[in-house]
Protein backbone atom coordinates (compact mmCIF):
# COMPACT_ATOMS: atom_id res chain seq x y z
CA UNK A 1 0.00 0.00 0.00
CA UNK A 2 2.14 -0.66 -0.82
CA UNK A 3 -2.53 4.57 -5.51
CA UNK A 4 -2.43 5.89 -5.19
CA UNK A 5 -2.74 2.11 -6.13
CA UNK A 6 -2.90 4.23 -4.10
CA UNK A 7 -5.10 7.15 -4.33
CA UNK A 8 -7.88 5.09 -7.20
CA UNK A 9 -8.99 2.24 -5.30
CA UNK A 10 -11.07 4.59 -2.84
CA UNK A 11 -12.65 6.39 -6.18
CA UNK A 12 -12.32 2.95 -8.06
CA UNK A 13 -14.25 1.09 -5.06
CA UNK A 14 -17.67 3.62 -4.44
CA UNK A 15 -17.84 3.74 -8.16
CA UNK A 16 -17.90 -0.37 -9.26
CA UNK A 17 -19.65 -1.09 -6.25
CA UNK A 18 -22.78 0.97 -7.37
CA UNK A 19 -22.32 -0.11 -10.84
CA UNK A 20 -20.75 -3.39 -11.16
CA UNK A 21 -22.28 -5.14 -7.74
CA UNK A 22 -22.20 -8.44 -8.78
CA UNK A 23 -18.58 -8.73 -9.18
CA UNK A 24 -17.02 -9.12 -5.79
CA UNK A 25 -15.15 -6.50 -5.11
CA UNK A 26 -15.52 -6.34 -1.29
CA UNK A 27 -13.17 -9.28 -1.96
CA UNK A 28 -11.05 -7.97 -4.52
CA UNK A 29 -10.56 -4.99 -2.07
CA UNK A 30 -10.65 -6.67 0.53
CA UNK A 31 -7.28 -4.67 2.85
CA UNK A 32 -6.13 -1.42 0.66
CA UNK A 33 -8.14 1.62 -1.17
CA UNK A 34 -6.55 3.84 -3.65
CA UNK A 35 -5.33 7.04 -1.80
CA UNK A 36 -7.34 10.40 -2.82
CA UNK A 37 -5.41 13.39 -3.04
CA UNK A 38 -7.27 14.69 -0.19
CA UNK A 39 -5.04 17.29 2.42
CA UNK A 40 -3.87 15.77 5.41
CA UNK A 41 -5.85 18.28 7.70
CA UNK A 42 -4.30 17.67 10.92
CA UNK A 43 -2.00 20.23 12.41
CA UNK A 44 1.72 19.54 12.56
CA UNK A 45 3.83 19.99 15.57
CA UNK A 46 7.33 19.26 14.09
CA UNK A 47 9.82 20.14 11.33
CA UNK A 48 12.75 18.61 10.01
CA UNK A 49 14.81 19.51 7.29
CA UNK A 50 15.61 16.40 4.22
CA UNK A 51 18.31 17.09 1.69
CA UNK A 52 15.13 18.44 -0.80
CA UNK A 53 15.67 21.43 1.61
CA UNK A 54 11.60 21.11 2.21
CA UNK A 55 9.79 21.55 5.55
CA UNK A 56 8.84 18.01 7.13
CA UNK A 57 6.04 18.12 9.38
CA UNK A 58 5.81 15.45 11.79
CA UNK A 59 2.64 15.14 14.64
CA UNK A 60 4.13 14.15 18.09
CA UNK A 61 2.79 10.67 18.36
CA UNK A 62 4.89 10.18 14.49
CA UNK A 63 7.85 11.59 15.93
CA UNK A 64 7.97 9.91 19.21
CA UNK A 65 7.32 6.18 17.55
CA UNK A 66 10.22 7.51 14.85
CA UNK A 67 12.46 7.90 17.39
CA UNK A 68 11.33 4.71 19.44
CA UNK A 69 11.75 2.57 15.94
CA UNK A 70 15.09 3.94 15.11
CA UNK A 71 16.48 3.22 18.76
CA UNK A 72 15.36 -0.02 18.25
CA UNK A 73 16.71 -0.51 14.74
CA UNK A 74 19.98 0.89 15.88
CA UNK A 75 20.23 -1.90 18.75
CA UNK A 76 20.08 -5.30 15.99
CA UNK A 77 21.84 -6.03 13.58
CA UNK A 78 20.12 -8.56 11.41
CA UNK A 79 22.08 -9.12 8.23
CA UNK A 80 18.81 -10.66 7.19
CA UNK A 81 16.48 -8.50 5.49
CA UNK A 82 13.34 -10.97 6.49
CA UNK A 83 13.81 -10.52 10.48
CA UNK A 84 14.45 -6.72 10.06
CA UNK A 85 11.42 -6.40 8.36
CA UNK A 86 9.47 -8.95 10.95
CA UNK A 87 10.97 -6.66 13.94
CA UNK A 88 9.99 -2.90 12.05
CA UNK A 89 6.78 -4.21 10.64
CA UNK A 90 5.45 -5.83 14.04
CA UNK A 91 5.66 -2.69 15.90
CA UNK A 92 2.94 -1.43 13.46
CA UNK A 93 0.34 -3.65 14.44
CA UNK A 94 -2.69 -2.40 15.77
CA UNK A 95 -2.25 1.08 13.99
CA UNK A 96 -5.51 1.65 12.84
CA UNK A 97 -6.18 1.69 8.66
CA UNK A 98 -6.21 5.09 7.04
CA UNK A 99 -7.16 5.67 3.83
CA UNK A 100 -6.07 8.86 1.37
CA UNK A 101 -3.25 9.52 3.23
CA UNK A 102 -0.85 10.96 0.29
CA UNK A 103 -1.66 14.30 -1.06
CA UNK A 104 -1.09 15.02 -4.74
CA UNK A 105 -2.46 14.71 -8.26
CA UNK A 106 -2.33 15.95 -11.80
CA UNK A 107 -3.91 19.62 -10.48
CA UNK A 108 -2.65 19.38 -6.80
CA UNK A 109 1.02 19.72 -5.34
CA UNK A 110 2.69 16.99 -4.40
CA UNK A 111 3.72 17.07 -0.36
CA UNK A 112 5.63 14.34 1.37
CA UNK A 113 3.50 12.88 3.53
CA UNK A 114 5.02 11.06 7.32
CA UNK A 115 1.72 9.87 9.48
CA UNK A 116 2.14 6.95 11.72
CA UNK A 117 -1.00 7.74 13.51
CA UNK A 118 -3.01 5.66 10.10
CA UNK A 119 -1.63 3.51 7.62
CA UNK A 120 -3.15 2.40 4.51
CA UNK A 121 -1.53 -1.10 2.92
CA UNK A 122 1.39 0.91 0.50
CA UNK A 123 1.80 3.27 2.75
CA UNK A 124 2.96 0.78 5.54
CA UNK A 125 5.19 -1.15 3.06
CA UNK A 126 6.82 2.48 2.73
CA UNK A 127 7.56 3.45 6.37
CA UNK A 128 9.07 -0.33 7.04
CA UNK A 129 11.34 -0.82 3.84
CA UNK A 130 12.44 2.89 4.80
CA UNK A 131 12.99 2.31 8.41
CA UNK A 132 15.10 -1.04 7.22
CA UNK A 133 17.65 1.19 6.13
CA UNK A 134 17.55 3.78 8.57
CA UNK A 135 19.23 4.34 11.54
CA UNK A 136 18.37 8.64 12.33
CA UNK A 137 15.60 10.85 11.21
CA UNK A 138 17.39 12.16 8.20
CA UNK A 139 18.60 8.97 6.83
CA UNK A 140 14.67 7.98 7.43
CA UNK A 141 13.47 10.50 5.34
CA UNK A 142 15.59 10.33 2.69
CA UNK A 143 14.90 6.57 2.43
CA UNK A 144 11.56 7.18 2.69
CA UNK A 145 11.71 9.96 -0.66
CA UNK A 146 13.60 7.25 -2.36
CA UNK A 147 11.35 4.59 -1.24
CA UNK A 148 8.13 6.20 -2.49
CA UNK A 149 9.84 8.32 -5.58
CA UNK A 150 11.24 7.60 -8.84
CA UNK A 151 15.07 9.50 -8.69
CA UNK A 152 14.00 10.75 -4.74
CA UNK A 153 11.96 13.58 -6.75
CA UNK A 154 8.72 14.32 -4.59
CA UNK A 155 6.81 14.83 -7.55
CA UNK A 156 3.00 13.10 -8.42
CA UNK A 157 4.47 11.87 -11.52
CA UNK A 158 7.31 10.72 -9.53
CA UNK A 159 5.46 8.22 -6.90
CA UNK A 160 5.60 4.76 -7.17
CA UNK A 161 1.73 4.42 -7.39
CA UNK A 162 1.85 0.85 -8.93
CA UNK A 163 2.76 -2.07 -6.22
CA UNK A 164 5.08 -3.61 -9.14
CA UNK A 165 6.69 -0.03 -9.26
CA UNK A 166 8.91 -1.44 -6.66
CA UNK A 167 10.34 -4.11 -9.05
CA UNK A 168 10.74 -2.08 -12.63
CA UNK A 169 11.32 1.11 -11.76
CA UNK A 170 14.24 2.96 -11.31
CA UNK A 171 16.30 2.64 -7.55
CA UNK A 172 14.88 -1.10 -7.82
CA UNK A 173 13.93 -1.87 -4.17
CA UNK A 174 12.88 -5.74 -5.10
CA UNK A 175 13.06 -8.45 -7.18
CA UNK A 176 9.92 -9.82 -8.79
CA UNK A 177 10.38 -13.47 -7.72
CA UNK A 178 7.08 -14.80 -8.51
CA UNK A 179 7.76 -16.83 -11.58
CA UNK A 180 10.13 -19.20 -9.56
CA UNK A 181 8.34 -19.30 -6.83
CA UNK A 182 5.53 -21.67 -8.58
CA UNK A 183 5.72 -23.33 -11.82
CA UNK A 184 2.11 -22.65 -12.69
CA UNK A 185 2.06 -19.34 -12.22
CA UNK A 186 0.28 -17.11 -15.13
CA UNK A 187 2.08 -14.23 -17.38
CA UNK A 188 -0.54 -11.53 -18.58
CA UNK A 189 0.16 -8.37 -20.09
CA UNK A 190 -1.52 -4.96 -18.86
CA UNK A 191 -1.50 -1.23 -19.63
CA UNK A 192 -1.48 0.20 -15.71
CA UNK A 193 -3.84 3.38 -15.37
CA UNK A 194 -5.63 2.48 -18.59
CA UNK A 195 -9.37 1.71 -17.10
CA UNK A 196 -11.45 -0.87 -19.67
CA UNK A 197 -13.66 1.83 -21.49
CA UNK A 198 -10.42 3.69 -22.08
CA UNK A 199 -10.25 6.24 -19.73
CA UNK A 200 -7.43 6.50 -16.45
CA UNK A 201 -7.83 5.81 -13.13
CA UNK A 202 -5.12 8.59 -12.79
CA UNK A 203 -5.49 11.74 -14.64
CA UNK A 204 -1.66 12.87 -15.76
CA UNK A 205 -0.47 9.68 -15.32
CA UNK A 206 0.85 7.79 -18.30
CA UNK A 207 0.04 4.48 -19.20
CA UNK A 208 2.08 2.14 -18.98
CA UNK A 209 2.85 -1.58 -20.71
CA UNK A 210 3.82 -4.24 -17.95
CA UNK A 211 3.76 -7.83 -17.85
CA UNK A 212 2.32 -9.46 -14.92
CA UNK A 213 3.19 -12.86 -13.04
CA UNK A 214 0.62 -13.80 -10.84
CA UNK A 215 0.16 -16.81 -9.42
CA UNK A 216 -3.66 -18.30 -9.43
CA UNK A 217 -5.03 -18.65 -5.88
CA UNK A 218 -5.45 -22.34 -6.73
CA UNK A 219 -2.04 -23.11 -7.40
CA UNK A 220 -0.56 -21.38 -3.77
CA UNK A 221 0.01 -24.72 -1.53
CA UNK A 222 2.67 -26.31 0.75
CA UNK A 223 5.72 -26.11 -1.73
CA UNK A 224 4.60 -22.36 -2.92
CA UNK A 225 4.76 -21.61 0.70
CA UNK A 226 7.49 -23.03 1.31
CA UNK A 227 9.28 -21.41 -1.04
CA UNK A 228 8.64 -17.89 0.50
CA UNK A 229 10.43 -16.00 3.35
CA UNK A 230 9.60 -13.88 5.64
CA UNK A 231 10.02 -10.27 4.52
CA UNK A 232 8.39 -10.57 1.01
CA UNK A 233 6.13 -8.43 -0.15
CA UNK A 234 2.44 -10.22 -1.38
CA UNK A 235 0.61 -8.11 -4.07
CA UNK A 236 -3.18 -9.43 -4.19
CA UNK A 237 -3.57 -9.95 -7.98
CA UNK A 238 -6.84 -8.57 -9.96
CA UNK A 239 -8.36 -9.19 -13.05
CA UNK A 240 -9.03 -5.78 -13.28
CA UNK A 241 -8.05 -3.64 -16.55
CA UNK A 242 -5.84 -1.16 -15.59
CA UNK A 243 -4.63 -2.61 -12.02
CA UNK A 244 -1.57 -4.86 -11.04
CA UNK A 245 -3.25 -5.55 -7.42
CA UNK A 246 -5.49 -4.65 -5.12
CA UNK A 247 -3.77 -5.24 -1.71
CA UNK A 248 -0.28 -6.07 -0.35
CA UNK A 249 1.27 -6.73 2.61
CA UNK A 250 4.12 -8.59 4.07
CA UNK A 251 4.79 -12.32 4.18
CA UNK A 252 5.67 -13.34 7.79
CA UNK A 253 6.53 -16.70 9.77
CA UNK A 254 5.56 -16.23 13.12
CA UNK A 255 4.83 -19.26 15.78
CA UNK A 256 1.19 -18.96 15.05
CA UNK A 257 2.20 -19.70 11.30
CA UNK A 258 2.89 -17.96 8.36
CA UNK A 259 0.63 -14.66 8.01
CA UNK A 260 0.11 -12.03 5.54
CA UNK A 261 0.78 -8.70 7.70
CA UNK A 262 -1.36 -5.93 6.33
CA UNK A 263 -3.49 -3.04 7.24
CA UNK A 264 -6.40 -4.38 6.59
CA UNK A 265 -9.56 -1.62 5.50
CA UNK A 266 -11.98 -4.70 6.18
CA UNK A 267 -15.05 -2.65 8.64
CA UNK A 268 -14.58 -5.52 11.01
CA UNK A 269 -10.68 -4.88 10.96
CA UNK A 270 -9.42 -1.41 10.16
CA UNK A 271 -6.33 -1.89 11.26
CA UNK A 272 -2.84 -3.68 11.24
CA UNK A 273 -2.87 -7.25 11.49
CA UNK A 274 -1.57 -10.46 10.65
CA UNK A 275 -4.02 -12.84 8.58
CA UNK A 276 -3.36 -16.66 8.42
CA UNK A 277 -1.64 -16.72 4.82
CA UNK A 278 -3.12 -19.56 3.06
CA UNK A 279 -6.49 -18.67 4.29
CA UNK A 280 -6.61 -15.12 2.90
CA UNK A 281 -4.99 -15.55 -0.44
CA UNK A 282 -7.48 -18.74 -0.89
CA UNK A 283 -10.33 -15.98 -1.68
CA UNK A 284 -8.34 -13.95 -4.28
CA UNK A 285 -7.49 -14.38 -7.73
CA UNK A 286 -3.84 -15.07 -6.64
CA UNK A 287 -0.62 -13.25 -5.54
CA UNK A 288 2.29 -11.42 -7.15
CA UNK A 289 6.01 -11.82 -4.98
CA UNK A 290 8.43 -9.43 -4.37
CA UNK A 291 11.77 -9.81 -2.57
CA UNK A 292 13.43 -6.81 -0.87
CA UNK A 293 16.82 -5.84 -2.57
CA UNK A 294 19.34 -6.70 -0.32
Amino acid sequence: MMISQRIIYSKMVHKMQKIFQFILISTLLTGCDFQDSGANKDVPANKMETKQTEKINLDPYTLNKLTTLLEERSKVNYHNVGKMISLLSKAFLGTPYKANMLQGSENIPEKLIIDFRGLDCFTYLDYVEALRKSTSQTEFINNLIRTRYVDGNVNFLNRKHFFTDWAYKEYKLADDITAQISSDAVNIEKYLNKKADGGNYLPGLPVVKRNITYIPSSFINEEVINRLQSGDLIGIYTNLAGLDVTHVGFFIITDNGPMLRHASSRKENEKVMDSPFMDYVAKTPGIIVLRISQ
